[in-house]
Formats: structure tokens, C-alpha cells, sequence
């Protein structure tokens, strides 16, 4: 039902587009070339042309609410997960090293950082 419905709606949008642009405009529609005598310039169409607008526009007013209620009061008992992310795979763990090495290397590069450093902690006039 909620398909049909949804077709029909789309039939009908479209009709609705079509009609509003075969429609003389102020500056000429897209059917006519600006003259008076072009296509559909009689007023039995104009008129025809007015009266669809109206109901199409009516008609799509209407879908749109149906479907909306149809659209919330749907009981689904199931929720589609075809779009869902797949969780990354597992990194791989890093190889065991020797913390002692680890240690010994941290140890040095704090004395190193520590010697190449100013005892002023960065303050421009102490020096």
C-alpha cells in the first residue's frame, strides 16, 4: 500500500511540474514564444490549465500527508543493518622489546634534553 501510494505521489509531482510549466508566465511560458497566438494562449486552456493546478496541487497536498501518517504508524519489527559500519579489524599487538633498553634510552634523551635546556625555564630577562 505504502509503495503505491508512493508512485502515485511521484505521478502526480510530476504532472503537477508539467502542468505549472506549460502555464503562460508573465514573461512568455515555456509553450509560447511570447505571442499571442501561440499555443496555448486561449483562455479555454488557460483556464483547464489553472483548474488542474489546483487539483494536482490539492492531490499532492493530500499524499503527502497520507504518507506521512503511513510513514510513522508502520510497524516495523526489524531495523535494516545493510548500511551499518563494519568495526575496524584488531591491530596487531607490537612486538615484545626489552624494558630495560626502553628505560636506559628514555633515561638518556631526559639528560640530553635537560643539558641542551637554559636553567632560566625560557624567561628572556633572567639571562
Amino acid at each position: 500500500m505504502f509503495t503505491f501510494l508512493l508512485v502515485i505521489h511521484a505521478i502526480v509531482a510530476a504532472a503537477l511540474v508539467t502542468v505549472i510549466l506549460m502555464q503562460r508566465s508573465e514573461g512568455g511560458g515555456l509553450t509560447s514564444s511570447g505571442s499571442p497566438s501561440g499555443l496555448m494562449s486561449a483562455r479555454g486552456a488557460a483556464d483547464f490549465l489553472t483548474r488542474a493546478t489546483s487539483v494536482l496541487a490539492g492531490a499532492f497536498i493530500l499524499l503527502s500527508i497520507l504518507l506521512a501518517f503511513l510513514a510513522a504508524n508502520r510497524n516495523a519489527t526489524s531495523v535494516d543493518t545493510s548500511l551499518q559500519r563494519r568495526a575496524p579489524a584488531a591491530a596487531a599487538a607490537p612486538a615484545p622489546t626489552n624494558q630495560d633498553a626502553l628505560s636506559d634510552a628514555a633515561r638518556a634523551a631526559a639528560a640530553v634534553r635537560a643539558d641542551a635546556q637554559p636553567a632560566d625555564n625560557g624567561v628572556p630577562l633572567a639571562r
